[in-house]
């Protein structure tokens, strides 16, 4: 299990993850250092706990929107696609209505044709 060295808030950690995770854990890593980066401008230094408690809060209220957001589209492909389905079957149903209209006029055009 290799061991990575992150640096968080100007602090060193080292931190064990599995094999071929070294880079993902380095990026996670400088996203809660930016965050943390942000919390300290906004308030200050309010100690080392609080900062990364408030940098972690902050990053799942990030993700949790994301989330939310990803739920929305969802919902909103779901009825666009329930919408499209009626619209076919509709167009479909039309469509089949046309070609019997069309079949009965060729029909009658023929027993005319076959009359004469």
């Amino acid at each position: 299990m290799p061991l990575v060295n992150v640096m968080v808030n100007n602090r060193a950690y080292t931190i064990a993850c599995d094999d071929g995770e070294e880079e993902h854990l380095r990026a996670l890593a400088a996203t809660v250092d930016a965050k943390t980066r942000e919390v300290l401008s906004s308030v200050g230094q309010v100690g080392d706990t609080r900062l990364l408690l408030m940098a972690a809060l902050l990053i799942a209220d990030e993700h949790h929107g994301g989330k939310t957001d990803a739920h929305d589209h969802h919902a909103e492909h779901q009825s666009l696609r329930a919408e499209l389905e009626a619209k076919a079957k509709l167009a479909e149903e039309e469509s089949a209505a046309a070609l019997d209209r069309a079949s009965a006029r060729l029909e009658k055009l023929a027993a005319q044709l076959s009359a004469a």
